[in-house]
């Protein structure tokens, strides 16, 4: 079980098309994390909304993006073109940050913003399985995981640039929302610009042809046991990882100021962009397991420690592992994906992978929101650390994994 295919072009560079969509993610990531750092501290500070809700609309949205990702993902099977899909996405997400700036001078600001949120979390399920099915059609399979751990570091560099942006940004205007916000707006219709012109579909690398029939209900007996654990995993392991609002809003708990909110994300994402690539291309040698238990075991670390925390120090700690946890996972979870799903269902599979993965989020973010209002920040980290214990099992469990040069 989680295997990957063997590696025969070791040294070889990866595809300009997935260096391309790596800049892309990172662009989008700079535009929306420069909002999405200092929106639960403006939700919970400004318009006085309490953590229960903050946890259903972070929920609801991430939700969102992930039920959208399997019909988006269906659809760039039966069309053969990806690249239509991602571009629909990623314009989604750019016409949705405008409204950001311009809430405060509406009538019911939280209204426009919940809007605003959800449309851009249907833009990012509408890209996603599309653009990572892209990205394994142009990889060959003995370098997806260096391929989706480059996509998920540039990624991340962009999670973390973005917050940085925002802090000087509300330093120098004073904590003015409005004008980081509409600063936001530019990255965005950047990345829309170069996806547009600087993508184009990809035969897949490993010589299928894309464009199929419309999927029947009888070809989920295609997708076979190795792809279905994989997706089990993820799922429970998504039910300990809770949106990253709670990280902002536990750092504010602990007597972080308003305008350093986004550190957070700043400290997660480094320890994410640092350790998503490595992670990646060690998988690709030695087997995706191994790498995916230490990120289990990270989890747990930074959940205990922000459970814990009684000051900014231990904090800082859990943050860094929550990212280094990211960094071990994200990326694996997606080349097992890509490994274990049928090459003629990709987009599929990335579509009932994330479907799964948004549905758990709904649960652990509403679940998170509960529990803090009811119990307090640490029996939130608690039941997250117990949550990837369970996880940490079910991979335990299975069949042990070959290294790739042994395949």
């Amino acid at each position: 079980m989680l295997k990957s295919k063997p590696d025969q072009i070791h040294g070889a560079g990866l595809p300009r098309g997935v260096w391309v969509l790596g800049f892309v993610s990172l662009l989008m990531d700079i535009s929306s994390e420069m909002i999405h750092g200092l929106l639960p501290v403006y939700l919970a500070v400004g318009l006085g909304v309490s953590m229960a809700a903050i946890g259903w609309i972070e929920g609801v949205s991430e939700a969102t993006a992930s039920i959208t990702k399997l019909f988006s993902g269906v659809l760039s099977d039966y069309l053969g073109k990806r690249k239509l899909l991602t571009a629909i996405g990623y314009g989604m997400a750019a016409l949705t940050k405008p409204v950001f700036p311009l809430a405060q001078a509406l009538s019911h600001p939280l209204e426009w913003i919940v809007a605003a949120r959800f449309i851009d979390r249907i833009g990012k399920g509408v890209r996603g399985a599309p653009r990572d099915a892209l990205i394994t059609d142009m990889t060959p399979p003995a370098m997806r995981g260096a391929a989706f751990g480059l996509r998920q570091s540039l990624d991340t560099v962009g999670a973390f640039a973005g917050p940085l942006l925002a802090i000087g940004l509300m330093i120098v205007s004073l904590n003015n929302f409005a004008l980081v916000f509409w600063i936001a707006v530019i990255p965005a219709f950047a990345a829309l610009a170069l996806v547009v012109f600087g993508v184009e579909d990809a035969a897949p690398a490993d010589g299928a042809s894309t464009g199929q029939p419309p999927m029947k209900l009888r070809d989920i007996r295609q997708f076979t046991a190795p792809f279905w654990c994989v997706v089990g995993i993820a799922g429970v392991l998504t039910l300990a990882r809770f949106s990253e609002a709670f990280l902002i809003l536990r750092a504010q708990d602990l007597g972080l100021i308003l305008a350093l909110a986004p550190i957070v994300l700043v400290v997660m994402n480094v320890a994410y962009a640092f350790a998503a690539y490595p992670a990646g291309k060690l998988s690709d040698r030695h087997g995706r397991k191994a790498p995916l238990l230490a990120g289990i075991v990270l989890l747990i670390f930074s959940q205990i420690s922000l459970a814990l925390a009684g000051s900014l120090a231990p904090l800082v700690l859990g943050v860094i592992f929550w990212g280094l946890h990211m960094g071990f996972t994200q990326g694996l979870l997606a080349a097992l994906v890509a490994d274990t799903a049928p090459t003629q269902l990709r987009g599929t599979g990335f579509g009932v992978f994330n479907l799964v993965s948004g549905v758990m989020m709904l649960a652990a973010s509403v679940t998170a929101g509960a529990l803090w209002q009811a119990f307090g920040a640490s029996a939130t980290f608690y039941a997250g650390a117990c949550f990837a214990g369970l996880a940490f099992i079910g991979l335990l469990a299975l069949t042990r994994e070959q290294p790739a040069n042994q395949r």
